[in-house]
């Protein structure tokens, strides 16, 4: 399928996709253990989460113009040694304030790599691969949403929270030698010194504010005046830096992408899938755990069907995107997602486990079917000098999505709840369980409304490209 010559780079890429996802899973699940041992509340040992994708989201535009301009390997490379050095500072127990700078490194390092990945693959591999080369690193993103909680698990047993970030020391160690020798020579289209540093400073004071209004939103409600404002401040550095952009020579992010109808769409709806995604992975703990009493670990293989199916179909989708019309294939996945959500919408108290599985399951493979030929689509509206650029675009839309998912499932379950019994809830009512279903069903109908979003677009999109073909 691949030549030896580039699988290796692909492996190369593959590896630090499988760390970063792992690394989030296997940090929330040792949040407790981490909180005992530096004897912290919840609440402060969190922020090692959201510190993390707040610079993620915020960089990524920034470390993708940078791909173009001097190089997407050269940055890559770099940023998978400033991840795993971030990685080996994160396990040093300093205290908290240690924890936090060893975590904004290792962010810095993620979004470097996040955000010429995409890229990278693009300049490795013809169109006629591309769809399948994106499918093996969709694969390592299930790998790393399967082996976080199960590899997190097994190192809080038999060792100290440390060893969670060690274990990337030598897996990017690896990685970087192998990327060294693997992965394409670019030179890219300029210098540093064209970079934009106050667009790339008011996209990041951008981002940081929404997480903020994000975070205030479900804590206060989001009519509070505090919130409310966050998001006028929000709103006014974004239009800043979209003006920036319209005026400077050398702008951070060419707007010019965006005049592809099938470049933003596609980017809309990635953002828009993954938002509906969230809630899946916010509600089903909750119906396993409180609302049908499983244990931990059983409601965590049921889970595991999810990113599984993910793990099975995502090649499956990326051989026949490369065969076939990837629009065709990605209208068809989301289709399939759509119907899922139809089939959470059925999830009752006497519901079958098996059924659920089998649910999550599907919605998994449909997923899988949707990621590569999407991200294949993205990444071939724009031309070669603008590939990191619009890799990084996709990766913050998809962070976006993850953010944007979390919170509008926790927000939408908890106000459905209060109204039911009266007063404001901000967790499952164990003495009233239907509330929790009732609840459940309400944000599940506002996570079918995103998919229907998404799949009329991209039934649009289908439609317009072939009658302009």
């Amino acid at each position: 399928m691949f030549s030896k010559e580039k699988f290796p780079g692909l492996l190369a890429l593959g590896i630090f996709t499988f760390m970063s996802t792992l690394d989030g899973s296997i940090v929330n699940i040792a949040l407790p253990s981490m909180a005992r041992e530096m004897k912290l509340d919840m609440g402060q040992v969190t922020l090692a989460v959201t510190i993390y994708l707040v610079v993620i989201s915020g960089l990524i535009l920034l470390f993708g113009r940078l791909g173009d301009l001097i190089g997407k390997t050269r940055i890559f490379s770099l940023g998978s040694l400033i991840f795993t050095l971030g990685s080996l500072l994160a396990g040093i127990n300093l205290g908290l304030h240690f924890l936090l700078f060893a975590r904004i490194v290792q962010a810095i390092g993620a979004s470097m790599t996040m955000s010429n990945s995409f890229g990278i693959t693009s300049q490795l591999f013809e169109p006629a691969l591309r769809a399948r080369a994106m499918s093996i690193i969709s694969m390592f993103v299930s790998l790393g949403s399967i082996a976080g909680p199960a590899i997190g698990g097994f190192i809080l047993q038999i060792a100290s929270w440390s060893y969670i970030f060690w274990i990337n020391v030598p897996l990017g160690i690896i990685a970087y030698m192998v990327g060294r020798k693997a992965l394409p020579k670019d030179v890219g289209s300029g210098s540093v010194k064209d970079a934009d540093l106050l667009g790339a400073t008011q996209m990041f004071l951008s981002v940081a504010v929404f997480f903020v209004a994000m975070s205030l939103g479900q804590a206060r409600g989001f009519a509070n005046p505090l919130v409310i404002g966050s998001f006028i401040i929000m709103i006014g550095l974004l239009t800043w830096f979209i003006y920036t952009e319209k005026t400077v020579a050398k702008p951070l992010l060419n707007l010019d992408i965006f005049r592809s109808k099938l470049f933003s769409m596609s980017v809309i709806t990635s953002m828009t899938m993954f938002t509906a995604g969230s809630f899946v992975n916010i509600l089903m703990p909750f119906y396993l755990q409180d609302y049908r009493a499983c244990a931990a670990g059983y409601a965590g293989l049921i889970m595991m069907a999810y990113p599984v199916g993910m793990f099975i179909f995502s090649p499956i989708a990326g051989v026949l995107s490369d065969k076939f019309d990837k629009e065709i294939i990605t209208f068809v996945a989301i289709t399939g997602v759509l119907l899922v959500q139809v089939g959470y919408l059925m999830i009752g108290h006497g519901t079958a486990l098996m059924l659920v599985l089998v649910v999550l399951f599907a919605h998994g493979a449909s997923v899988g079917f949707f990621q590569s030929p999407n991200n294949a689509l993205v990444m071939s509206t724009v031309e070669s000098q603008f590939l990191g650029i619009a890799g990084s675009v996709n990766a913050l839309g998809r962070n976006l999505g993850f953010v944007l998912g979390t919170t509008f499932a926790t927000t939408v379950l908890f106000v459905a709840m209060s109204r039911q019994v009266g007063r404001r809830v901000s967790g499952y009512v164990a003495s009233q369980p239907t509330v929790f279903l009732n609840g459940m069903h309400v944000a599940f109908y506002v996570a079918l409304i995103l998919v229907i979003f998404a799949w009329i677009l991209s039934g649009y999109r289908l439609v317009t490209r072939q009658k302009t073909a």
